[in-house]
């Protein structure tokens, strides 16, 4: 029911509403307005009622408005009355979005200042709060009405007992530190992951068991509580599966394509991966350069625009990868077979013909469909082992020979170099970790990289060369904002760095190289990757800080990536390469569909939401592994890097492994440490021992919990042994009703959370 206080007093002209009136007037209302309220503010009755639903239909098909039939609002406004979000806090005040805002919703989520009063308890992050909402000149404002539960992403966790019997889910999530009674237990038995939903409103309130995942520490669980976590798709509709199957069976004619056979076209990949949508070729031009293809994997000709496979693409966005799986974007029948450029096999492929002048450039670019039968699917590893021996075959030396070109202008544009190291978890024939480590950059790896991202720049500059839509990856320069603060935190370091001159690239890179300490250019890497913004789609051109390059738009990964997939799309039209139309029920054209041309704004906010959706239950997934690899390692000491500090503590890093863990300040001894937030350092008020982002240390590693991926790490002293914690206060006295229990499969890593007595208690 809509809450009802007093409605606007604008006088309304009489009769039925134009649609700018209708905007005028929800806009202008104070409360939610549906149709009733708006028939009765226009004097609408009988048949104007009725003409009014259509017209109010009609308005939202347009995208002029959103809601429900009881609560219209403005489409790219907030509802009058809506559950938001605390996302950060400004100067102590708090900045919220709205809870539920559509994937495809135009823009991004507005953010919203909130209005505190005293009746309502302190906003802190993640904090979620019923609300009125308020558009005025300076933005949008929030008028917090009631506090609400906060939830337990995806209601994951662990059933125990305590020691009167009682079952509590304790949560898998490192940010929820309490755990919740559980009401209905069903058929879940104690140490079991299980799925859960709240039973009542309140955050006391029960919850009930909904499904039973089974061995909480089982290899496929930590990918299925990221998945849960995060909202991930992963079961795709019978409709879509049915599309899918009925695609594959889309004819490949040379008579409508370039045949492409007869070159040895390569693919070079992980050798664990689970989809090839990109192969390469070169030859001397005769002229000093190449003569270069890329071939990509032609999915529009399988995934056209307006199906349920469509659909179900860009709900999802993009493949997640997994150590133990793949959530893909497209049914394994394409992602994994069809759409999956193979050895001795045909296949459909979208080329990318260009030349790489003997400066490295590259220019001529061409773009045609085309069938193509790889000469070779090969890992990097062997790839580079042939290179390295001497004993690689011509294809290969050929664009090795045509990346060193590439490589030579690829310095001289010089784009952002920064050494990110990649976790790599390898699981054996049993699902179990057989090792954690990071994994080898080979020149292998940047002949593919830098082919891709040639065949990425064509892509942009031919779409603008058709005057055509461009779905572009975006990475803004750093903010001013962002600036200052990295020049400040230099300061602090000793160094500085001038704002009045134009931001490059090349500017990080210069100070970078000039720093000869490691631990000092681990510090100051940290500093620049902080001041860069993060990359998205878009389709207004705003360049690629990162790469150095002017037009740069996702055009080698449609398997998936649904960026790459409008590109094609938008190439099939430009250059009039649509096909024959498919004698099966399947959409027509395989092109850019017109309602999508129109709607690139909320299609590429959409995507870029779920990119970083993926990225984070990807990380978070990694983080679990590396926990539950080091579980049987706590007390032992590491080599580590401090990645961030805040007044709390510190976190580190192990060296090359990964997987970060706090040091809390509470256990630094009796020292009271001063947080300094421009150097990111804790500095002791007596002996002046600093804790900085980039130092290097070894800590004992104290706690890992497999199931929320978290580290807890301690300062050894000089023989070994954790220093004193400051106060020397003993240990807490154990509740009366905790269990003593140990965690499944002996681990050390159980959640230390759980209630007691249902008076709220953490252990």
């Amino acid at each position: 029911m809509a809450l009802m206080t007093k409605q606007n007093n604008y006088r309304q002209p009489k009769g039925m509403p134009t649609q700018e009136q209708i905007l005028e007037f929800l806009q202008g209302s104070d409360t939610p307005a549906g149709k009733r309220e708006i028939a009765k503010a226009f004097g609408l009755k009988g048949q104007e009622k009725i003409a009014l639903k259509k017209r109010l239909k009609d308005m939202a098909e347009e995208g002029l408005i959103d809601g429900k039939r009881t609560a219209y609002h403005r489409m790219g406004g907030v509802p009058k009355v809506t559950v938001l979000k605390v996302v950060d806090i400004d100067d102590g005040q708090p900045i919220a979005e709205p809870e539920n805002w559509a994937p495809d919703a135009p823009g991004k989520p507005p953010r919203l200042v909130v209005k505190e009063t005293k009746k309502m308890p302190a906003l802190k992050r993640g904090d979620r709060f019923l609300s009125r909402t308020e558009e005025t000149p300076n933005g949008w404002r929030a008028h917090p009405m009631k506090k609400l539960p906060a939830r337990t992403e995806g209601m994951m966790g662990v059933v125990e007992f305590d020691g009167a019997g009682k079952p509590w889910l304790a949560p898998v999530d490192k940010r929820v530190r309490e755990s919740a009674p559980i009401g209905e237990l069903g058929e879940a038995k104690e140490g079991e992951l299980v799925l859960a939903e709240r039973m009542g409103k309140s955050a006391r309130s029960p919850v009930k068991i909904v499904e039973v995942v089974g061995d909480p520490l089982a290899p496929k669980s930590f990918s299925l509580i990221a998945i849960a976590k995060h909202g991930i798709p992963h079961i795709f509709a019978p409709e879509a599966i049915a599309e899918a199957q009925l695609a594959t069976e889309l004819p490949l004619s040379p008579d409508h394509r370039e045949d492409l056979r007869g070159i040895p076209i390569v693919a070079i990949d992980p050798a664990d991966a689970r989809d090839h949508d990109d192969a390469i070729w070169a030859e001397p031009d005769g002229k000093g350069g190449y003569r270069a293809i890329v071939a990509i994997a032609d999915v529009s000709f399988y995934v056209r625009p307006g199906g349920q496979l469509d659909r179900e693409a860009r709900k999802r966005g993009n493949s997640v990868y997994f150590p133990d799986r793949v959530v893909p974007m497209l049914p394994e029948v394409l992602s994994a077979d069809v759409c999956s450029l193979k050895q001795d096999v045909d296949r459909a492929a979208m080329a990318c013909h260009f030349v790489i002048a003997a400066d490295g450039t590259i220019s001529d670019w061409r773009f045609t469909r085309a069938i193509v039968r790889l000469a070779r699917n090969i890992a990097y590893e062997d790839a580079q082992a042939a290179i390295d021996a001497g004993e690689a075959p011509e294809y290969l030396q050929n664009l090795w020979g045509a990346w060193k070109l590439l490589a030579e202008a690829r310095a001289a544009r010089d784009p952002l170099e920064l050494e990110l190291p990649e976790r790599q978890v390898r699981l054996d024939d049993n699902g179990q970790i057989a090792e954690i480590a990071v994994r080898d950059r080979l020149d292998a790896h940047r002949v593919v990289e830098d082919f891709m991202i040639s065949a990425n720049v064509a892509a942009a500059k031919a779409l603008e060369a058709k005057t055509a839509p461009v779905v572009y990856r975006i990475h803004e320069q750093p903010s001013r904002e962002k600036l200052i603060s990295f020049r400040e935190y230099l300061a602090t370091q000793g160094r500085k760095f001038a704002l009045g001159q134009v931001i490059t690239p090349g500017i990080f890179n210069r100070m970078l190289k000039d720093i000869a300490d490691p631990a000092e250019k681990a510090l100051i890497m940290e500093a620049v990757l902080r001041s860069q913004t993060q990359a998205y789609y878009g389709p207004a051109n705003m360049g690629h800080f990162g790469l150095a390059l002017g037009s740069y738009a996702h055009f080698t990964s449609p398997i998936r990536r649904y960026s790459d997939l409008l590109v094609h799309r938008a190439l099939v039209d430009a250059y009039k390469l649509e096909q024959p139309k498919p004698k099966m029920d399947l959409p027509e054209s395989s092109g850019l569909a017109d309602r999508d041309r129109d709607a690139l704004h909320q299609i590429t906010d959409a995507i870029s939401q779920t990119e970083r959706r993926a990225m984070e239950a990807e990380r978070d997934t990694i983080d679990r592994y590396v926990a539950a690899w080091l579980s049987g390692r706590v007390g032992e000491t590491f080599d580590t890097r401090i990645t961030g500090v805040q007044a709390f503590g510190f976190f580190a890093t192990i060296e090359k492994l990964g997987g970060d863990g706090l040091v809390p300040v509470s256990t630094l001894g009796r020292e009271y440490f001063r947080y300094d937030e421009a150097a990111k350092k804790l500095v002791g008020e007596s002996t002046g021992t600093e804790y900085a982002t980039g130092d290097r240390l070894r800590l004992k590693l104290a706690e890992a919990n497999a199931l929320t991926g978290a580290l807890k790490f301690e300062v050894p002293d000089a023989d070994g042994s954790p220093i004193e914690r400051r106060g020397q206060r003993p240990p807490p006295k154990k509740a009366s009703g905790a269990p003593r229990q140990k965690h499944p499969q002996g681990q050390r890593g159980r959640p230390k959370n759980i209630r007691h007595q249902g008076r709220g208690k953490k252990r």
